[in-house]
């Protein structure tokens, strides 16, 4: 039996709607609430380069840019232009009965990876 072609990304959508429902009256700022914490956090103290997404988009959600970005700059500036990007390419694509497999190149792929690694330091030392 063959599925709608976005049946797929209809999903991701609906779970992320789903989601977002919950984070809306569930505010991560305030101790106690029913949300996973950072493993890396957890284990080690430390931030890790994505530490501070659930507060960016409770934010978002809330309608507060300033305080999204003081939650997670780098992740608001590069990272949520670019699941957005990658989200229309894979509905786009699976629309025009593609299938999507972002392949970037060696060097996209070092140039993120190296900027995730310095996001990650850099937070953590400047405190």
């Amino acid at each position: 039996m063959a599925s709608h072609p976005a049946a797929a990304p209809l999903g991701v959508l609906a779970a992320g709607a789903a989601g977002a429902v919950h984070l809306w009256g569930t505010n991560p700022h305030e101790a106690g609430q029913l949300l996973p914490r950072c493993p890396f956090n957890w284990a080690t103290g430390l931030d890790c380069p994505t530490c501070g997404a659930t507060r960016m988009t409770y934010d978002l959600l809330h309608g507060d840019l300033v305080a999204a970005f003081h939650d997670n700059a780098a992740l608001l500036v590069f990272g949520v232009p670019a699941g957005a990007w990658l989200a229309y390419r894979w509905v786009r694509e699976r629309l025009r009965g593609n299938r999507y497999r972002p392949s970037p190149g060696r060097t996209t792929t070092a140039v993120v990876l190296a900027g995730v690694a310095l996001w990650g330091v850099g937070r953590n030392l400047a405190g």
